[in-house]
């Protein structure tokens, strides 16, 4: 049996990763102490999810007998899930739900990318002032009573802009895009206006190609709070049928409230699942966007980040 000696890459580079970080390399049982701790923190989020998606799928008598919680189904029914798309609260809210996430992300990445690149540009002399505005909003935000005010003065009740316009632009997204923009090289900058680009050329053609790392970080940040907010839509929107998926979600499985067939938009009550199954349905429903979306922006995530906040 082979052992490592000193003059060995691998015994080398280990060493010279201790001394850099300064701290001793793991031992076994320390690694696997490390594993132990990994695991049981993973089993601690999979098996509620595991639950909730085997509750949703379970046959209904199933269910019904396990008293409203399966980790194990017996069977594979998508009962819950036709109820939830036949056309009733819940698939609307869910076509709201995407329709305030999509355009509210895209309008918040313009917005955010526009105000930032501006308060990067040292030519602007305002920067400083509006920059300061910016610090002032992120340290003291607007009570209720007079942000529903605004909204109501400027006649967006029960209108989906009252999701959007209020969470528009977030200071801290902006701070995080006027750093990165600031680091970019001048050289590039200088190099395209000689060649008579003007600042709307820059911006489109130079600029955000640079950007897509903290692009997708930012845009991923207003997706996840478009998607998962409830309070303006419990504040601004009256009318059920405008409803954003997360408030169907704290009506009907928070605060437990009955969902029957006209809500499902069923055409009798022996077609509706037991209601654990609906609720759990429409729990998966309102994670499983995210779920999808986040691993295709996870590379970026680190990268934009510290892009962005990171200096020099």
């Amino acid at each position: 049996m082979s052992t490592r000696t000193e003059s060995d890459p691998e015994v080398r580079r280990r060493r010279r990763r201790r001394l850099i970080h300064g701290v001793p390399a793991a031992g076994p049982i320390e690694q696997l102490l490390k594993v132990v701790v990994l695991a049981i923190f993973c089993l601690a989020v999979l098996i509620p999810f595991l639950g909730v998606l085997s509750t949703s799928i379970a046959p209904a008598r199933q269910v019904q007998q396990a008293g409203g919680l399966v980790l194990i189904p017996e069977g594979v029914q998508f009962d819950s899930y036709k109820a939830l798309f036949a056309g009733g609260v819940v698939t609307q809210a869910l076509l709201v739900s995407a329709v305030v996430t999509i355009g509210g992300t895209l309008l918040s990445l313009t917005a955010s990318c526009l105000m930032a690149y501006a308060l990067a540009q040292r030519s602007f002399p305002l920067a400083k002032p509006i920059l300061m505005i910016v610090l002032i909003g992120m340290l003291f935000s607007p009570g209720m009573i007079p942000m529903y005010l605004t909204v109501k003065q400027f006649g967006l009740l029960n209108s989906l802009w009252a999701l959007i316009i209020p969470t528009m632009v977030s200071g801290f997204n902006v701070i995080v895009l006027r750093t990165f923009f600031t680091n970019l090289p001048d050289q590039v900058t200088e190099s395209a206006r000689i060649d008579g680009a003007n600042d709307w050329q820059i911006f489109g053609f130079i600029v955000l190609p640079l950007s897509k790392a903290v692009l997708a970080v930012i845009g991923l940040f207003y997706a996840v709070g478009y998607w998962n907010a409830f309070f303006n839509a419990l504040l601004y929107i009256d009318d059920q049928s405008k409803w954003p998926l997360q408030l169907v979600l704290r009506t009907y499985v928070v605060d437990d409230t009955q969902i029957g067939a006209s809500e499902l938009g069923a055409t009798s009550s022996e077609l509706v699942p037991p209601q654990a199954s609906i609720q759990m349905a429409i729990l998966v429903v309102s994670v499983v966007p995210i779920l999808c979306v986040y691993p295709f922006l996870q590379r970026h995530f680190a990268k934009g980040v510290l892009t962005g906040a990171v200096k020099g």
